[in-house]
């Protein structure tokens, strides 16, 4: 089961990747400038190391901190690009993050930050919002020195099928230019 969740999501990030990071020509040119600059390629290859965390055999505290730090990278780089495919709609909210007087980029942003504009503005649902506080609690155990709690692994298995259904639920927001295309996955 995991191993099929996992490639479900390496096939989602690739189509993501493929379709959004080519969108010069349909797309208003601040995303498409944006998503074109942006590393979709380092999702498809974070989405691959997932595989490496199938964790059959006993694992280490270390692997399972790194597992919730590559799972992390990928919900951050999933709300990255929803927010850049939406860049126009994000860039004329008068709730859009603003450091030192100026506009933070969806590219630039936080995960705290992400979570708090998603949050402020009701996307995707409240139930999203414990998952999404979850994932980044247990990927902060990175910063080694404070105690923090990182779950096990079968938390981190449930964590990887839902963050497909996250993707999922992200992709049904994007817009597509012929609404047959929309990827599945």
């Amino acid at each position: 089961m995991f191993e099929s969740n996992v490639l479900n999501i390496i096939s989602g990030n690739e189509k993501l990747a493929e379709f959004w990071g080519n969108s010069h020509g349909w797309a208003p040119i601040e995303a498409a400038d944006l998503m074109s600059k942006s590393r979709l390629d380092w999702q498809v290859s974070l989405s691959r190391t997932l595989l490496k965390w199938d964790f059959s055999q006993d694992c280490y505290d270390g692997e399972l901190i790194l597992a919730w730090a590559n799972l992390g990278a990928l919900i951050e780089g999933t709300l990255k690009l929803f927010l850049s495919v939406y860049y126009k709609d994000y860039s004329n909210d008068v709730d859009k993050i603003i450091s030192r007087g100026n506009q933070v980029d969806p590219d630039s942003m936080t995960l705290e930050k992400l979570k708090q504009f998603i949050r402020k503005k009701d996307l995707f649902g409240k139930e999203w919002y414990p998952y999404i506080e979850l994932i980044q609690q247990r990927r902060n155990a990175i910063h080694a020195y404070k105690d923090r709690s990182i779950g096990d692994k079968g938390e981190f298995h449930e964590s990887v099928e839902k963050y497909l259904l996250f993707m999922r639920c992200v992709n049904s927001y994007l817009p597509y230019p012929d609404c047959g295309y929309a990827p599945r996955f």
